[in-house]
């Protein structure tokens, strides 16, 4: 038996590229044409996150709990669990990522949108990049338009959408919001890298700034003047 530092990322790739990305075909394909209306509730999130913090917590996190369980169900569930066994292990992190977020309703004391700071103005873009620039991935690396991830669609723009929302948020409940999203973008950024995709750096650098700013602002206490409102 060969030692494990012998092995590669691809080795462990249980299926060929083009079969990936058919997945991404036929979710588009069954779903059209519910894709505009998902990222049109991200839009608005993000405009409510921005403008109306007091009302975000709620449709916050009623909007993202439901699209991790649809995810998850529709997409994780039932089309990348029949080419990938280990997804049926991944999968009910993202019905817990549901209801985790989904709680965050019930009890507001665990999560307030402030007034922006840095921290926040930033998650916020990296959720605009979510919602707006991840689905023209295809157009950048030569696949077919029908392969594009969208935000409440595929699990990545949504992963990345969710992280940036709740940079801009505050309280206790970030400690356990937090990580299925960090986790899963780092999770799918391996497994391009393993298919040798150049895309790999988009889930793999949202892992990363996404790190770095949950980490401020865990560590950070808020400035004197920032308020929750």
């Amino acid at each position: 038996m060969s030692e494990w530092w012998t092995y590669r990322l691809d080795d462990f790739l249980l299926f060929a590229p083009r079969t990936y990305w058919r997945l991404f075909e036929a979710q588009n394909a069954a779903l059209w044409p519910l894709h505009p209306a998902t990222v049109a509730a991200g839009l608005a999130l993000v405009m409510l996150v921005a403008w109306r913090p007091d009302r975000a917590r709620f449709w916050t996190g009623l909007v993202l709990g439901l699209l991790w369980a649809f995810v998850g169900w529709s997409f994780l569930m039932n089309r990348y669990a029949a080419i990938n066994w280990a997804v049926a292990y991944v999968a009910p992190a993202f019905f817990l990522e549901a209801g985790l977020l989904l709680l965050a309703v019930i009890f507001p004391r665990g999560l307030t949108f402030a007034r922006r700071d840095a921290i926040g103005w930033a998650g916020l873009l990296l959720a605009l990049a979510g919602l707006l620039l991840y689905p023209a991935a295809p157009l950048v690396f030569a696949r077919p338009w029908t392969s594009a991830e969208v935000f409440g669609i595929a699990p990545d723009p949504t992963a990345i959408v969710t992280l940036g929302l709740l940079l801009a948020a505050r309280g206790a409940w970030l400690a356990v919001l937090l990580p299925v999203p960090l986790l899963w973008c780092l999770m799918s950024g391996l497994t391009l890298l393993a298919m040798d995709e150049t895309q790999a750096w988009l889930p793999l650098a949202a892992a990363a700034l996404g790190l770095l700013l949950a980490l401020a602002r865990l560590l950070t206490p808020p400035a004197p003047g920032l308020r929750t409102r």
